[in-house]
């Protein structure tokens, strides 16, 4: 999707952003491919051979961890499954839980205004959650909820085939990349999740609590888009 100067702009005020803007040519302009290899700290296991239908199929009958017995349904992932981008956060709220879609609501209003301030549109990225139930009361997933599922999320990593993984949030960027280090000392730079490039912003809700650090997610956008352009290694 091409968007016009103006369109850009209006976006990024929309955010609060009022930051210089990349060529919409040039952050559109994404040839390269990129291999995807099994993600760091275990293979994908039984979901090994499942297709798209299939994996859904699986998670929606998933009873690996407690959190089954308290979900209103799953909530799988949703977006273009050819997608360049795949943006991951965390775990389901309460209306992604009763919808069955991440990021919805007021978060998931901000991440569409995110996206198309980067030239995205919420149907052209593939869109994910590091646990596919939600935590009773929005509590953060513990471990071994992140491990049953991670299988699962890697599974979608390889049929996705992204450019560019978003890791939204301290959970999800932690729990992908397996570290304690805090979100504030992983954004701003590139990581990789095998070989596939992957770079962390803050949480929808902190940015929503703290609106002026939208500027620091937008640099973050910024630096997914050199990525998927080739002008990032």
């Amino acid at each position: 999707m091409i968007q016009t100067e103006h369109q850009r702009r209006a976006y990024l005020k929309a955010l609060g952003i009022d930051v210089w803007v990349p060529n919409a040519d040039a952050a559109a302009d994404a040839d390269a491919d990129v291999a995807v290899v099994a993600a760091p700290g275990g293979s994908v296991a039984d979901e090994g051979d499942l297709d798209w239908s299939q994996l859904r199929a699986a998670v929606s009958a998933c009873t690996r961890c407690a959190l089954h017995k308290s979900r209103t349904q799953t909530v799988f992932g949703v977006g273009n499954q050819q997608a360049d981008w795949l943006i991951i956060g965390e775990a389901p709220g309460a209306e992604e839980d009763r919808r069955g879609e991440p990021f919805v609501g007021r978060a998931g209003q901000l991440l569409d205004e995110m996206l198309r301030a980067a030239g995205q549109a919420r149907e052209q990225v593939y869109i994910a959650n590091v646990l596919k139930c939600r935590p009773p009361n929005n509590r953060d997933p513990e471990a071994g909820e992140a491990s049953a599922c991670r299988s699962y999320l890697e599974r979608q990593i390889a049929l996705l085939k992204p450019k560019i993984i978003l890791a939204v949030g301290r959970i999800a960027a932690q729990t992908l990349l397996q570290t304690d280090t805090p979100v504030g000392k992983l954004r701003g730079k590139l990581h990789h999740l095998g070989d596939i490039p992957l770079v962390v912003t803050f949480h929808l809700a902190y940015l929503l609590r703290s609106p002026r650090q939208k500027s620091k997610s937008w640099q973050d956008l910024c630096l997914a888009m050199d990525v998927v352009a080739g002008r990032a290694a």
